[in-house]
């Protein structure tokens, strides 16, 4: 069996990688300049106020990723970001299937690995 402490360690270093991978996904969009792009996408795709929710949602990744690798908030931003990836996937991902490389290409299979790997962070952080 496993030691707690190893359990632990691992968690807190899938926390801290998945909080980073959603840093640099905000941050990116701030770096380049596309925050207003993701706007314009979500008020195509019938959300009011595309262009203020595109910067709630990279504030979100920020933050919310900062946040969560300190440990804060970790079981509700843990969900948030869940859910986060999964209207992305609804959103621009599943038109493209499973596959994100080979057979075929930006499908869904990499944010099902996000979502599966923020609900394992929130069910081992959940306190009755």
């Amino acid at each position: 069996m496993f030691r707690s402490d190893n359990k632990t360690t691992a968690l807190v270093i899938l926390r801290v990688v998945l909080a980073a991978l959603m840093f640099v996904h905000g941050a990116a969009r701030i770096a380049n300049g596309t925050v207003d792009d993701f706007g314009g996408f979500l008020g195509s795709q019938g959300f009011p106020l595309g262009f203020y929710l595109a910067w709630a949602i990279t504030l979100f990744e920020i933050v919310g990723s900062v946040l969560l690798a300190a440990g804060f908030y970790t079981w509700i931003l843990s969900v948030a970001f869940a859910v986060h990836l999964l209207i992305g996937a609804w959103l621009v991902h599943w038109k493209d299937g499973w596959f994100v490389v080979g057979a075929g290409r930006n499908g869904i299979e990499y944010s099902v690995l996000l979502i599966a790997s923020f609900l394992a962070i929130a069910y081992s952080s959940y306190r009755k």
